[in-house]
């Protein structure tokens, strides 16, 4: 009992390690989202017009995207390679260095280069957390612990657009906030590198069981990948991982669409100031945040097949939700749109963290789940990159009412796949009950 307790402690600091740490990651990712309004105020200044300047900084946004999407890919392997604690702080160094670099920047063209660079080592974070999770928690417990590890970039981000509001209320310009989120992050990522651990064997702790039935499975107990062909044969066969792949896709598209322009939308269509539309945008990732931990708690309880039925009926209530939005005759009212907004991050945010969280532990075990996160995640960033320069265009020349319409459809059209993966689900189960019946 007192080497479960201890381990139970440990458990414990791991994960608020790894939630504060990926939270101070998001201070670096938001601060571009809150910060948009201004940013674009101040190339008005200098004689570039607004519609023309939101589409270039969309463009820079799915650049930024882009590169985060290729290094998914590539961070996957090299957390199950060289262990997910060195990736997680290498990610955090890298994002402040960059994030330094944009303060100090004076032009798009210096913009975009320290932002494509800012996404890309950010990609690491990710990543890392899922392979320490694998190692420090059991399988049964996967959904309750990526649900609160999730945290990290809900909440997170939630306290991060209130944090950063705060700042522009007392006056900060876009640059000092730049400049405040690199040295929080520095500042988490000292903590970090002093107490993080990347297994229980650090501490004398034996690892908990991974899903016995995961694509790399194997009874010698060695968890580390022999080869990349290894890592990567086993999910490309696996026509279940593809269709995952395929749901990170547009739910990818979709919030990162809201994780971008909502305080724009906000500022410009509901004539919100500059900090009320920082401090309004943080309720899609705080309502989000919710929807991660009722999913989690939900699917641990009830079994595997509930994250697919859970992710189907989630995003047909978002396409709806979007719709409302679009098309809806509020009054002018404020809170309604403001409302709903914070829905659709309820209703589709619970079942987007299950992609490239406890799915991919189930799918990767201790052996290949950096892999799988790394590889559903960048798939569904390369959606993603959709969200900067293509939504932009839509939302100039269209409004805002199209680009919801465009992000209702998407959602739709995912919950035909939802449905594919249901289906093979539930299969699934009964294939595993019916052994034991007989």
């Amino acid at each position: 009992m007192p080497t479960h307790r201890r381990l139970l402690r440990w458990q414990i600091l791991t994960v608020s390690l790894m939630v504060i740490g990926y939270s101070g990651y998001y201070l670096c990712r938001s601060n571009f989202s809150v910060a948009l309004p201004m940013i674009i105020q101040d190339l008005g200044a200098r004689g570039i017009h607004p519609g023309v300047a939101r589409i270039r900084l969309g463009l820079m946004a799915s650049l930024g995207v882009l590169a985060y999407a290729i290094g998914k890919f590539v961070a996957g392997g090299l957390s199950d390679f060289l262990g997910g604690r060195r990736t997680f702080l290498s990610g955090m160094a890298g994002s402040v260095l960059f994030t330094a670099v944009f303060a100090l920047s004076g032009g798009i063209p210096l913009f975009t280069l320290a932002w494509i660079g800012n996404r890309l080592v950010q990609s690491l974070g990710w990543a890392g957390m899922v392979k320490i999770s694998s190692r420090w928690f059991s399988y049964s417990s996967y959904g309750t612990v990526m649900g609160i590890v999730s945290l990290s970039y809900l909440f997170g981000d939630a306290a991060s657009r209130q944090f950063l509001a705060i700042l522009i209320d007392h006056g900060f310009g876009w640059r000092l906030l730049f400049v405040t989120a690199a040295g929080v992050l520095l500042f988490w990522s000292i903590v970090n590198a002093l107490l993080l651990k990347d297994t229980p064997a650090e501490i004398g702790e034996t690892e908990p069981q991974a899903n016995p039935q995961n694509l790399f499975a194997s009874g010698d107990g060695n968890f580390a990948p022999t080869s990349v062909r290894s890592l990567l044969e086993p999910l490309l066969r696996s026509r279940v991982f593809l269709l995952v792949c395929v749901l990170s896709v547009g739910l990818t598209l979709v919030r990162e669409t809201f994780n971008l322009w909502t305080p724009t939308y906000f500022a410009q269509s509901l004539g919100l100031s500059h900090a009320d539309a920082a401090q309004k945008s943080a309720l899609f990732p705080l309502f989000g945040g919710i929807s991660v931990l009722l999913a989690g708690y939900l699917s641990d309880r009830l079994g595997k097949g509930a994250r697919a039925a859970i992710i189907l009926f989630g995003l047909l209530l978002a396409g709806l939700t979007l719709l409302v939005l679009g098309y809806g005759d509020f009054g002018g009212s404020r809170i309604w749109p403001v409302s709903l907004t914070a829905l659709v991050a309820f209703l589709m945010l619970g079942p987007y963290s299950y992609l490239a969280g406890a799915i991919a532990l189930d799918f990767g075990g201790k052996r290949g789940s950096a892999t799988v996160s790394g590889i559903i995640d960048g798939s569904g960033y390369l959606g993603g990159v959709l969200a900067g320069d293509s939504m932009a265009r839509i939302s100039v020349a269209y409004g805002w009412r199209g680009a919801f319409a465009v992000l209702a459809v998407v959602c739709w059209v995912l919950s035909l796949a939802a449905a594919v993966y249901w289906l093979n689900q539930r299969r699934a189960e009964i294939r595993a009950v019916a052994p034991v019946e007989e």
